[in-house]
């Protein structure tokens, strides 16, 4: 870990981004995406029996992986600048479409990840697997050590249902009995069409290979985000701007249109930090401003190939 600190000219780059215009809003993008979701859900369910369950399948978790994408998006207020309309825009996607709480997400990820990227007492995304990731990964159990690789690795293909348990962990424990009325709808709206429609041996397969393919899909984008970046403690991230602490904590990948498509813009995951509003759209954009200005005042800019990334992760884990 450095100890010489970032210099603190963050506004510098921030001018530079916000009049490119790469700040501003764009709903009507989001609104866009966010029709084409609902059309691409419609013309499944009319179709249905047309489909092979596999490729069913795999389609939908098409349409939920841009349903999560596009709820990100919208809490970010990358679309809207109301936080009451993005609030209500996002309930078809998070709670309906993908059984996810909203409430839950904006304090998980907007409130503690951002604000404490890499910091242990506040942001749990880096406590994955006993600590691993973090400074002190000598670990307290022997049986995680002895089988890290299996549970780490195997354990991406269950990230979708652990994100449906906290979520409704978190709006019962809140009371958020509205929120959890919608998510309730996810069963009878997305399962119950399934399931009445087809077959019962064609429904489940259609089932597993949506929780299967879009866990491991979800855990892959986000794991290369941050595992293997710099970890701070409390106090030490008191003593970072804000421009220090998102940059060391944050890896962006390297790549093209496609590599942002399928990483639903968190390939370029320091500029997203540094701008949480700055719209998906944008993000190629700011990237590119980014490096330029890190190469200008000789800051690091921490980017990888997505395969040099889950090797960085696989030797932190390594480590444990």
């Amino acid at each position: 870990m450095s100890t010489s600190h970032y210099p603190d000219v963050f506004k510098e780059l921030q001018q530079q981004v916000s009049d490119a215009g790469l700040l501003d809003c764009v709903p009507f993008r989001g609104i866009v995406e966010m029709l084409a979701i609902m059309a691409s859900l419609a013309l499944l369910f009319v179709t249905m029996e047309m489909w092979n369950p596999v490729l069913m399948g795999l389609f939908m978790t098409l349409i939920f992986t841009r349903a999560v994408f596009v709820s990100h998006d919208i809490l970010h207020l990358q679309y809207f600048n109301s936080k009451k309309i993005s609030m209500w825009l996002s309930y078809p996607f998070a709670s309906i479409i993908l059984c996810n709480s909203p409430s839950w997400w904006i304090w998980k990820h907007n409130i503690n990840h951002h604000n404490w990227c890499n910091v242990p007492e506040k942001d749990e995304d880096i406590l994955a697997l006993d600590g691993a990731f973090t400074p002190e990964n000598k670990g307290h159990s022997s049986f995680i050590k002895m089988y890290k690789y299996f549970l780490f690795w195997g354990a991406i293909f269950f990230m979708y249902p652990a994100f449906i348990l906290k979520s409704y962990s978190y709006v019962l424990q809140r009371k958020k009995y509205g929120e959890l009325a919608l998510m309730m709808l996810h069963w009878p709206v997305i399962w119950g069409t399934v399931f009445y429609i087809l077959p019962f041996t064609s429904a489940i397969t259609v089932f597993l290979v949506l929780y299967f393919s879009l866990s491991a899909w979800l855990s892959l984008g986000f794991m290369t985000n941050h595992l293997g970046c710099e970890v701070f403690d409390l106090e030490q991230s008191k003593e970072l701007s804000w421009m220090e602490l998102q940059m060391r904590t944050s890896r962006s990948l390297k790549g093209g249109m496609f590599v942002h498509w399928f990483y639903g813009g968190l390939n370029t995951q320091i500029e997203h930090h540094l701008f949480p509003k700055a719209p998906r759209f944008n993000l190629l954009k700011v990237q590119k401003l980014t490096r330029d200005f890190a190469k200008k005042h000789n800051i690091k800019y921490f980017e990888t190939t997505p395969v040099e990334a889950y090797l960085q992760i696989n030797q932190a884990l390594k480590a444990y």
